[in-house]
This record gives C-alpha cells, sequence and structure tokens, in this order.
C-alpha cells in the first residue's frame, strides 16, 4: 500500500470513529485498525495524533463545504437552500452536530494546527455565505444562523431546527429587499 492509499484510508477511518465517537476517546490503535494500515506506516503519515486530528478536520472542511456549495449551486445559489441542506445533513443517521465544534469543545484551546483547522472551516463557510448575499452583516447573521442550528439539532436531535433558522433568513433576506 503506498502512501497515499494509506493516508486516504486513515483518515476515512478517522473521519468515520472522531465523529462518531469523539477525539479524545479514540486512539490511534481504533484508527489503525478501522483503516487496516499498519501501525508503522500510520506513523509515517500522521507522526502525531494532532496530526491525525488536524488532517481529519481539513479533510472534513473540503468534503462538508463541497456538499453544500454543490446542494446550493444546483439550486441557483439561494442562499436559503443553505438551510434545506442543513435539513437533509441533521436528518442523517449518526448525525452528531458540528465535527469542529465538537472539536474544539473536546480540546478546549486546542493545539496550533487543530485550532486552525478550525477556524479555517468557519471562516470559509462565512465566507462562502458572505458570497451568496450582496450585505456582509446579512452574510453573518446567516453564519450565526446556521451555527446556532446546527448546535441545537445536535442538542435536541430534531432536524426541523434547520427549518426554524430558515424562517429567521427569510425575515433577514426580505429586510434587505
Amino acid at each position: 500500500m503506498d502512501s497515499a492509499e494509506a493516508t486516504d484510508r486513515l483518515l476515512a477511518a478517522a473521519e468515520d470513529l472522531f465523529y462518531a465517537h469523539g477525539v479524545q476517546a479514540v486512539g490511534m490503535d481504533a484508527v489503525r485498525e478501522r483503516s487496516g494500515v499498519s501501525l508503522k506506516r500510520l506513523y509515517q503519515c500522521f507522526p502525531a495524533k494532532n496530526d491525525l486530528v488536524e488532517a481529519y478536520l481539513l479533510h472534513r472542511d473540503e468534503r462538508w463545504r463541497g456538499s453544500l456549495r454543490d446542494f446550493a449551486h444546483a439550486r441557483g445559489d439561494d442562499p436559503l437552500a443553505v438551510f434545506d441542506w442543513l435539513e437533509n445533513w441533521f436528518a442523517e443517521p449518526g448525525f452528531r452536530g458540528c465535527a469542529f465544534i465538537n472539536s474544539f469543545g473536546e480540546f478546549g484551546e486546542p493545539a496550533p494546527g487543530i485550532a486552525a483547522a478550525i477556524r479555517r472551516h468557519k471562516d470559509e463557510v462565512r465566507a462562502y455565505l458572505r458570497g451568496l448575499v450582496p450585505d456582509q452583516g446579512l452574510a453573518d447573521q446567516l453564519f450565526t444562523l446556521v451555527e446556532g442550528a446546527t448546535v441545537l439539532a445536535a442538542i435536541t436531535g430534531n432536524p426541523r431546527e434547520a427549518d426554524t433558522a430558515r424562517e429567521a433568513a427569510k425575515v433577514l433576506l426580505k429586510a434587505l429587499e
């Protein structure tokens, strides 16, 4: 198995395990076992667990934002489509909220690379919303609705938290007209 394949398998295993059980609860042996990658190769790819956590977050960010962007684009880049996408995500089996918020909560003040990956994700989501609406202040308010709905959906287990946020977003968007 080459390094690229090992990295892909390790990241897939880490994403499954870290998201389902939490970063702190999952050891490197569990990632190694799930991935089928040797311990030696694991540490060649990721010399420390923090390296794997950072790579997992960056990988998840790309996948997550790509899915959101594709969904919204297929609906004419309507900012309200973001909330439709959220409701679908919230209804997925195994939904546990935002991996970035969860990771930050687990670590408190995480290692610098992990903290940077978390902040980058949040900055990129905010920037994406700023690209969908002409008013930066409104985009920031939509970002807050997205974050709040995500936290509430994780706590309540109710995917319809996205509906509440969507209705608030409609009011905000109408006020801009």
